[in-house]
């Protein structure tokens, strides 16, 4: 009788298991032909006797998922999600399988990206965060994406995610990309920055973006620490924050980055005799280079320390009069006094003291438009295609109520965007 039980026994794994591989064919079939909710419902079917099948079953089941879900994700992340789990899943339970989910993971990163840069165009960060982690969840050789993540969780003010990004990547020595993947906007003539070569290469087909260029990029190591330090420094653990920069700065005592990043540490633990120290020294690593200036230009203006960050764009324009990024990057600087002012001439009354402080912001605004012209002119003499530039400057002499520039700069306008 036993003998008799177990022939049945065996006999209806064989059956389950011939249905299973039939339904997971029917499903092949579907993904094959775009019927990708008819794929889903064969493997819905298949489904429920998974238990019973062998590891190539297995693995066949969740391949066939994941191409199922990445057909119809479009930019529907939960699915995406559902794909990168299968994709997981599948080289979990066979490793050969990620040769043949190769294409699979390149199409899923496209649409992870893609979807991502979506969201952050739409100050979306926390999902554009979540999504580039997903991409280098499915393909952790493209750290980029981790790095970039990274960066949106803090956008996101999402501090534990980040603060765990980041030390992934520092744990790893993440250096960055070797390669900048950079185009230009169309519309404005502004040089951008894209996060792959694939995004950049899709803006370029739409016809938004032209002359793509492949730069060396700068290490991030740097960037990565110093993101490191602030965040335990805004979490209030600015010892965790010494003791990592400490041991960033004895493996690499030279690397003039990590000067930065360290200073930069300093000024937001209020250090500001030890950040002035270690300035000085980055200067002197390279006196006579514009690019130094320039950079500690922007450093200082991320840590919020605009006088200081005015004060080293002038000295590399002093030392190189055509530097218009610097020269441009004053006038923003400058320009951002102006929502303090307005914002207090809007909160006034109609009293006459009130009056007559309306009066004195007026002016005092009128003296800051004059001064950011004359930074915005002259950037505009050197990128004479820069369109951000031109409709800035219309806006600017607006007002002003110079009608005369402002006609000659919409005209200007007209005719560059009409090419």
């Amino acid at each position: 009788m036993k003998k008799q039980i177990l022939v049945i026994g065996v006999m209806l794994i064989s059956i389950l298991a011939f249905g299973q591989k039939k339904e997971i064919k029917k499903a092949q079939k579907a993904v094959k032909s775009g019927d990708y909710n008819e794929a889903i419902s064969f493997l819905n079917s298949a489904e429920g006797m998974l238990g019973s099948a062998d590891a190539d079953m297995k693995a066949d089941f969740y391949a066939t998922k994941a191409n199922a879900y990445i057909g119809l994700a479009n930019n529907d992340f939960e699915k995406m999600k559902m794909a990168a789990d299968a994709i997981d899943k599948a080289i979990e339970i066979d490793p050969g399988m990620a040769e043949d989910l190769s294409q699979s993971v390149v199409d899923l990163r496209r649409l992870l990206i893609n979807s991502a840069v979506k969201d952050q165009n739409a100050k979306n960060f926390k999902v554009a965060a979540d999504k580039l982690y997903t991409s280098y969840r499915i393909s952790p050789a493209d750290t980029s994406d981790l790095y970039f993540a990274a960066g949106y969780a803090v956008n996101a003010e999402d501090l534990d995610k980040a603060l765990d990004y980041y030390n992934k990547l520092y744990d790893m020595g993440y250096q960055g990309a070797s390669i900048e993947y950079v185009a230009t906007e169309k519309k404005t003539g502004k040089v951008e920055v894209f996060d792959s070569k694939v995004q950049r290469d899709i803006l370029i087909k739409s016809g938004e973006y032209i002359k793509p260029e492949d730069r060396t990029a700068d290490s991030k190591r740097a960037d990565v620490l110093r993101n490191l330090t602030l965040i335990y420094i805004e979490k209030g653990d600015e010892e965790k924050a010494v003791k990592l920069m400490k041991e960033a700065r004895a493996e690499s005592p030279n690397d003039v980055s990590l000067l930065r990043a360290e200073a930069d540490m300093a000024y937001n633990m209020g250090d500001l005799p030890k950040y002035n120290k270690l300035m000085n020294e980055i200067v002197a690593t390279d006196p006579d280079n514009p690019e130094i200036y320039y950079n500690l230009g922007v450093g200082s203006s991320e840590i919020g320390n605009n006088e200081k960050a005015i004060e080293y764009y002038k000295k590399a324009i002093d030392l190189k009069p055509d530097y218009a990024a610097a020269i441009i990057n004053i006038g923003v600087l400058k320009l951002n006094k102006e929502k303090a002012i307005v914002e207090e001439m809007n909160s006034l009354g109609t009293s006459r003291a009130d009056n007559e402080r309306y009066d004195e912001l007026k002016e005092e605004r009128n003296e800051m438009y004059e001064d950011v012209v004359t930074y915005f002119e002259r950037a505009l003499a050197l990128q004479p295609d820069n369109i951000g530039l031109m409709n800035t400057l219309a806006t600017i002499y607006t007002q002003l109520g110079e009608d005369e520039k402002y006609k000659a700069m919409k005209a200007k306008i007209a005719a560059k965007e009409g090419q």
